[in-house]
């Protein structure tokens, strides 16, 4: 009988163990999940703090969901891309153009960066225009 409470009381024992531990990782699935859940709501990324390998990524990813989208306003890739690597502006007809290149490829690694290193963005008074190598040939045949 002495054997018989002391499977029973082994078995009460390992029941609490499994509940104890299946508590610890449900507790910390939704401690990830959240913490998940934050970070990716509230954290904005900085492409003046990335490392420039990442921040070409960064700015290729952003460029390319540029070329579906419609009504992209300068402003709006200012604040997701920072300042552009070069630029240009010109005024013709009241209107204002402006070409923002962003480094999308590294070509040579000499410390400096060209137009060919770039993705051209072109805007018509704040707004986007064109995107890519036709971007700055558009730019170029403005009078």
């Amino acid at each position: 009988m002495n054997e018989w409470v002391d499977t029973d009381v082994r078995q009460k024992q390992d029941r609490r163990s499994i509940m104890t531990l299946l508590k610890v990782f449900l507790l910390g699935s939704v401690m990830y999940l959240l913490m998940t859940f934050l970070v990716k709501t509230f954290y904005q990324d900085n492409p003046d703090q990335m490392e420039w390998q990442v921040r070409e990524v960064y700015n290729q990813k952003f460029i390319q969901s540029l070329i579906d989208s419609n009504n992209t306003y300068r402003q709006q890739v200012l604040s997701k891309l920072g300042g552009p690597d070069i630029t240009e502006a010109k005024k013709v007809n009241g209107h204002i153009w402006q070409v923002f290149f962003y480094r999308t490829q590294l070509k040579e690694s000499d410390g400096f960066t060209t137009r060919e290193e770039c993705t051209a963005l072109l805007f018509k008074d704040d707004n986007l225009v064109s995107v890519g190598p036709i971007a700055y040939e558009q730019y170029n045949e403005i009078l």
